[in-house]
Protein backbone atom coordinates (compact mmCIF):
# COMPACT_ATOMS: atom_id res chain seq x y z
CA UNK A 1 0.00 0.00 0.00
CA UNK A 2 1.53 3.83 -1.11
CA UNK A 3 2.39 6.28 2.06
CA UNK A 4 0.24 9.40 2.73
CA UNK A 5 1.23 12.25 4.17
CA UNK A 6 -0.78 14.69 5.46
CA UNK A 7 -0.21 18.74 5.77
CA UNK A 8 -2.08 20.70 8.25
CA UNK A 9 -1.44 24.29 6.54
CA UNK A 10 -1.20 27.67 9.42
CA UNK A 11 -1.18 30.74 8.77
CA UNK A 12 1.30 32.63 10.79
CA UNK A 13 -0.04 35.30 12.80
CA UNK A 14 1.43 38.89 11.81
CA UNK A 15 3.33 40.93 14.52
CA UNK A 16 0.93 43.87 15.96
CA UNK A 17 2.42 47.10 16.61
CA UNK A 18 0.77 48.57 19.44
CA UNK A 19 0.63 52.13 19.84
CA UNK A 20 1.56 54.22 22.81
CA UNK A 21 -1.80 56.31 23.92
CA UNK A 22 -1.45 60.43 23.70
CA UNK A 23 -0.33 61.16 27.45
CA UNK A 24 -2.67 63.47 29.21
CA UNK A 25 -2.51 67.63 29.00
CA UNK A 26 -3.21 67.09 32.71
CA UNK A 27 -1.18 65.37 35.65
CA UNK A 28 -4.32 63.89 36.76
CA UNK A 29 -3.57 59.74 37.03
CA UNK A 30 -5.62 57.93 34.54
CA UNK A 31 -6.28 54.08 34.53
CA UNK A 32 -4.73 52.24 31.90
CA UNK A 33 -7.53 50.98 29.49
CA UNK A 34 -7.82 47.81 28.44
CA UNK A 35 -6.96 46.78 25.00
CA UNK A 36 -8.85 42.98 25.00
CA UNK A 37 -11.38 43.48 27.85
CA UNK A 38 -13.94 40.85 28.02
CA UNK A 39 -17.43 42.04 27.50
CA UNK A 40 -19.38 41.43 30.07
CA UNK A 41 -21.82 38.97 28.84
CA UNK A 42 -19.44 36.89 27.60
CA UNK A 43 -17.15 36.90 30.71
CA UNK A 44 -20.79 35.69 32.66
CA UNK A 45 -20.87 32.44 29.96
CA UNK A 46 -17.26 31.68 30.52
CA UNK A 47 -17.80 31.72 34.42
CA UNK A 48 -20.87 29.56 34.17
CA UNK A 49 -19.30 26.88 31.60
CA UNK A 50 -15.42 27.21 32.47
CA UNK A 51 -12.97 25.56 29.77
CA UNK A 52 -11.88 22.17 30.30
CA UNK A 53 -8.94 20.42 29.28
CA UNK A 54 -9.09 16.86 29.17
CA UNK A 55 -7.05 13.90 28.72
CA UNK A 56 -5.44 12.79 25.46
CA UNK A 57 -7.99 9.74 24.05
CA UNK A 58 -6.60 6.82 23.84
CA UNK A 59 -5.22 5.29 20.54
CA UNK A 60 -8.36 3.57 18.64
CA UNK A 61 -8.90 0.05 19.54
CA UNK A 62 -8.11 -0.09 22.76
CA UNK A 63 -4.80 -1.05 22.70
CA UNK A 64 -3.74 -0.29 25.26
CA UNK A 65 -5.33 -2.86 27.72
CA UNK A 66 -4.59 -3.28 31.23
CA UNK A 67 -2.80 -6.10 31.16
CA UNK A 68 -4.99 -8.36 30.09
CA UNK A 69 -3.61 -9.62 26.80
CA UNK A 70 -1.31 -12.35 26.60
CA UNK A 71 -0.65 -12.32 22.73
CA UNK A 72 1.22 -9.84 20.74
CA UNK A 73 -0.83 -7.59 18.34
CA UNK A 74 -0.09 -6.57 14.54
CA UNK A 75 -2.46 -4.15 13.34
CA UNK A 76 -2.68 -4.42 9.46
CA UNK A 77 -4.75 -3.18 6.73
CA UNK A 78 -7.04 -6.63 6.16
CA UNK A 79 -10.71 -7.56 6.12
CA UNK A 80 -11.80 -8.21 9.81
CA UNK A 81 -13.17 -11.76 8.43
CA UNK A 82 -9.61 -12.09 7.21
CA UNK A 83 -7.91 -11.31 10.38
CA UNK A 84 -10.17 -13.58 12.77
CA UNK A 85 -8.52 -16.48 9.95
CA UNK A 86 -4.47 -15.04 9.84
CA UNK A 87 -5.03 -14.78 5.65
CA UNK A 88 -2.60 -12.14 4.31
CA UNK A 89 -2.67 -8.98 4.03
CA UNK A 90 -3.69 -6.92 0.90
CA UNK A 91 -1.01 -4.53 1.77
CA UNK A 92 2.43 -5.48 0.58
CA UNK A 93 4.01 -3.39 3.72
CA UNK A 94 1.81 -5.31 6.32
CA UNK A 95 2.78 -8.74 4.33
CA UNK A 96 6.00 -8.21 4.57
CA UNK A 97 6.26 -8.18 8.79
CA UNK A 98 3.33 -10.38 9.30
CA UNK A 99 5.59 -12.83 6.89
CA UNK A 100 8.25 -12.58 8.65
CA UNK A 101 6.85 -12.71 12.14
CA UNK A 102 5.42 -16.18 10.68
CA UNK A 103 9.09 -17.38 9.69
CA UNK A 104 10.63 -16.64 12.74
CA UNK A 105 8.10 -18.11 14.89
CA UNK A 106 6.53 -15.10 16.77
CA UNK A 107 2.75 -15.90 17.67
CA UNK A 108 0.33 -12.73 17.36
CA UNK A 109 -3.18 -11.53 16.54
CA UNK A 110 -4.08 -9.35 13.66
CA UNK A 111 -5.76 -6.54 14.29
CA UNK A 112 -7.28 -4.71 11.20
CA UNK A 113 -6.71 -0.96 10.99
CA UNK A 114 -5.27 1.66 9.11
CA UNK A 115 -3.35 4.60 8.76
CA UNK A 116 -5.05 7.08 10.27
CA UNK A 117 -5.66 4.82 13.49
CA UNK A 118 -1.61 4.49 14.05
CA UNK A 119 0.10 6.18 16.51
CA UNK A 120 3.22 5.68 14.05
CA UNK A 121 0.75 6.97 11.30
CA UNK A 122 1.44 4.36 9.33
CA UNK A 123 0.77 0.59 9.35
CA UNK A 124 1.94 -2.36 10.34
CA UNK A 125 2.73 -1.43 14.36
CA UNK A 126 2.68 -3.97 17.18
CA UNK A 127 1.68 -4.05 20.39
CA UNK A 128 3.43 -6.88 22.69
CA UNK A 129 1.47 -8.56 24.69
CA UNK A 130 1.18 -8.04 28.27
CA UNK A 131 3.72 -7.60 30.64
CA UNK A 132 5.66 -6.22 28.43
CA UNK A 133 9.04 -3.76 29.38
CA UNK A 134 7.31 -1.30 26.95
CA UNK A 135 3.35 -0.27 26.79
CA UNK A 136 4.50 1.64 23.27
CA UNK A 137 3.92 0.56 20.12
CA UNK A 138 6.91 -1.21 17.58
CA UNK A 139 6.57 0.38 14.36
CA UNK A 140 7.74 -1.39 11.34
CA UNK A 141 10.90 -0.32 11.20
CA UNK A 142 11.95 -1.83 14.62
CA UNK A 143 10.06 -4.70 13.98
CA UNK A 144 13.07 -7.18 12.90
CA UNK A 145 15.14 -5.37 15.90
CA UNK A 146 12.36 -6.57 18.12
CA UNK A 147 12.18 -9.82 16.82
CA UNK A 148 15.85 -10.60 17.13
CA UNK A 149 15.28 -9.73 21.01
CA UNK A 150 12.54 -12.23 20.97
CA UNK A 151 13.54 -15.18 19.26
CA UNK A 152 17.57 -14.24 19.35
CA UNK A 153 16.75 -15.25 15.09
CA UNK A 154 19.65 -14.33 12.84
CA UNK A 155 19.74 -10.84 11.37
CA UNK A 156 20.13 -11.42 7.23
CA UNK A 157 21.84 -7.98 6.00
CA UNK A 158 24.79 -8.92 8.36
CA UNK A 159 24.74 -12.10 7.05
CA UNK A 160 25.08 -11.47 3.25
CA UNK A 161 26.28 -7.82 1.81
CA UNK A 162 24.41 -8.92 -1.31
CA UNK A 163 21.28 -8.14 0.78
CA UNK A 164 20.57 -4.41 0.33
CA UNK A 165 21.65 -4.34 -2.99
CA UNK A 166 18.68 -7.25 -3.81
CA UNK A 167 16.37 -5.23 -1.97
CA UNK A 168 16.59 -2.28 -3.30
CA UNK A 169 14.92 -3.91 -6.36
CA UNK A 170 12.42 -5.08 -4.74
CA UNK A 171 11.57 -1.62 -2.94
CA UNK A 172 12.17 0.58 -6.17
CA UNK A 173 11.38 -1.58 -9.54
CA UNK A 174 8.67 -3.97 -8.18
CA UNK A 175 7.12 -1.34 -5.92
CA UNK A 176 7.13 1.35 -8.54
CA UNK A 177 5.49 -0.99 -10.80
CA UNK A 178 2.90 -1.62 -8.19
CA UNK A 179 2.19 1.46 -7.15
CA UNK A 180 1.18 2.57 -11.25
CA UNK A 181 -0.43 -1.26 -11.62
CA UNK A 182 -3.00 -0.72 -8.10
CA UNK A 183 -3.15 2.84 -8.46
CA UNK A 184 -3.09 5.06 -11.33
CA UNK A 185 -4.41 1.86 -14.00
CA UNK A 186 -8.37 3.10 -13.66
CA UNK A 187 -9.57 -0.79 -13.99
CA UNK A 188 -7.20 -1.79 -11.25
CA UNK A 189 -7.75 1.38 -8.71
CA UNK A 190 -11.69 1.19 -9.10
CA UNK A 191 -12.09 -3.00 -8.21
CA UNK A 192 -9.31 -3.43 -6.43
CA UNK A 193 -7.54 -0.50 -4.77
CA UNK A 194 -11.13 1.02 -3.49
CA UNK A 195 -12.71 -1.86 -2.12
CA UNK A 196 -9.57 -2.09 0.12
CA UNK A 197 -8.91 1.33 1.17
CA UNK A 198 -11.66 3.69 0.32
CA UNK A 199 -14.92 1.78 0.90
CA UNK A 200 -14.02 0.60 4.27
CA UNK A 201 -13.05 3.85 5.06
CA UNK A 202 -16.21 6.05 4.50
CA UNK A 203 -19.77 5.60 3.44
CA UNK A 204 -19.87 9.54 2.50
CA UNK A 205 -19.15 9.65 -1.61
CA UNK A 206 -17.77 13.59 -1.12
CA UNK A 207 -14.90 11.88 1.42
CA UNK A 208 -14.74 8.98 -0.43
CA UNK A 209 -13.94 10.81 -3.96
CA UNK A 210 -11.46 12.89 -1.78
CA UNK A 211 -8.83 9.69 -0.72
CA UNK A 212 -9.53 8.74 -4.08
CA UNK A 213 -7.94 11.77 -5.28
CA UNK A 214 -5.47 12.08 -2.29
CA UNK A 215 -4.39 8.05 -3.10
CA UNK A 216 -4.00 7.99 -6.83
CA UNK A 217 -1.84 11.67 -6.36
CA UNK A 218 0.35 10.25 -3.89
CA UNK A 219 1.41 7.39 -5.98
CA UNK A 220 2.10 9.87 -8.64
CA UNK A 221 4.00 11.91 -6.36
CA UNK A 222 6.18 8.95 -5.44
CA UNK A 223 6.88 7.82 -9.46
CA UNK A 224 7.83 11.34 -10.28
CA UNK A 225 10.71 11.25 -7.77
CA UNK A 226 12.24 8.93 -9.98
CA UNK A 227 11.27 10.54 -13.21
CA UNK A 228 9.93 12.93 -15.18
CA UNK A 229 7.27 11.58 -16.54
CA UNK A 230 5.47 8.15 -15.90
CA UNK A 231 6.25 6.09 -18.61
CA UNK A 232 4.11 2.38 -17.85
CA UNK A 233 6.54 0.41 -20.34
CA UNK A 234 9.51 1.44 -18.74
CA UNK A 235 7.93 0.37 -15.10
CA UNK A 236 7.09 -2.80 -16.40
CA UNK A 237 10.40 -3.53 -17.45
CA UNK A 238 11.97 -2.53 -14.94
CA UNK A 239 9.95 -4.97 -13.05
CA UNK A 240 10.80 -7.85 -15.29
CA UNK A 241 14.14 -7.15 -14.87
CA UNK A 242 14.28 -7.40 -10.99
CA UNK A 243 12.12 -10.37 -10.81
CA UNK A 244 14.76 -12.09 -13.48
CA UNK A 245 17.67 -10.85 -11.33
CA UNK A 246 15.68 -12.31 -8.01
CA UNK A 247 14.79 -15.72 -9.96
CA UNK A 248 18.64 -15.74 -10.61
CA UNK A 249 19.85 -15.17 -6.88
CA UNK A 250 17.02 -17.99 -5.94
CA UNK A 251 18.35 -20.52 -8.24
CA UNK A 252 17.45 -24.19 -7.02
CA UNK A 253 17.06 -23.00 -3.58
CA UNK A 254 14.06 -23.23 -1.43
CA UNK A 255 14.86 -20.18 0.34
CA UNK A 256 17.03 -17.09 -0.84
CA UNK A 257 20.39 -16.73 0.29
CA UNK A 258 20.48 -20.50 0.40
CA UNK A 259 19.17 -20.14 4.11
CA UNK A 260 17.80 -23.02 6.00
CA UNK A 261 14.80 -21.11 7.13
CA UNK A 262 13.02 -18.01 5.34
CA UNK A 263 13.90 -14.37 6.43
CA UNK A 264 13.09 -11.15 6.04
CA UNK A 265 14.18 -11.45 2.34
CA UNK A 266 11.86 -14.21 1.68
CA UNK A 267 9.41 -12.05 3.46
CA UNK A 268 9.93 -8.89 0.84
CA UNK A 269 9.87 -10.94 -2.51
CA UNK A 270 6.93 -13.08 -1.02
CA UNK A 271 5.09 -9.42 0.07
CA UNK A 272 4.94 -8.66 -3.48
CA UNK A 273 4.41 -12.19 -5.20
CA UNK A 274 1.55 -13.37 -3.63
CA UNK A 275 -0.49 -10.30 -4.09
CA UNK A 276 0.09 -10.45 -7.47
CA UNK A 277 -0.62 -14.16 -8.25
CA UNK A 278 -3.82 -13.92 -5.59
CA UNK A 279 -6.78 -14.38 -7.43
CA UNK A 280 -8.86 -13.20 -4.84
CA UNK A 281 -7.45 -9.91 -5.56
CA UNK A 282 -9.38 -9.06 -8.57
CA UNK A 283 -7.09 -7.70 -10.62
CA UNK A 284 -8.62 -6.54 -13.93
CA UNK A 285 -4.88 -5.51 -15.58
CA UNK A 286 -2.29 -7.60 -14.30
CA UNK A 287 1.14 -7.64 -16.58
CA UNK A 288 3.22 -7.88 -13.28
CA UNK A 289 1.40 -11.67 -12.82
CA UNK A 290 2.55 -12.20 -16.91
CA UNK A 291 6.00 -11.61 -16.10
CA UNK A 292 6.32 -13.38 -13.06
CA UNK A 293 4.78 -16.13 -14.00
CA UNK A 294 7.71 -16.62 -16.44
CA UNK A 295 9.95 -17.44 -13.47
CA UNK A 296 9.00 -20.90 -12.00
CA UNK A 297 11.04 -20.91 -9.11
CA UNK A 298 9.84 -17.42 -7.90
CA UNK A 299 6.46 -19.09 -8.37
CA UNK A 300 7.07 -21.91 -6.37
CA UNK A 301 8.74 -19.84 -3.45
CA UNK A 302 5.52 -18.06 -3.13
CA UNK A 303 3.67 -21.41 -3.26
CA UNK A 304 5.63 -23.12 -0.35
CA UNK A 305 5.49 -20.28 1.64
CA UNK A 306 1.94 -19.80 1.44
CA UNK A 307 1.16 -23.09 1.64
CA UNK A 308 3.51 -23.85 4.93
CA UNK A 309 2.84 -20.46 7.23
CA UNK A 310 -0.89 -19.04 5.14
CA UNK A 311 -2.51 -22.52 5.21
Amino acid sequence: MPSQTRVNATTPAGTEHETEPPRPATPSVVQPKKLFGVPAPVKRIFDKFPLTTYEAEEIPGNVHTSGSSERNRLFVFIDPKQAATGAPSFNPQCLRWQAYLKFVGIDFDLIPSNNHASPTGALPFLYPALPAATKSPIPSNKLQKWAIEQVHCEEEQQLNIRFDVYASLIDHRIRNAWLHQLYLNELNFNQVARKRYIDPATSSSAVQTALAVQLQSAARDELLKYSDYIDVNTLEADADSAFEALSTLLGDNEYFFNRSQPGLFDANVFAYTHLILDENMGWKYNQLAHSLSKYENLVRHREALLQRYFA
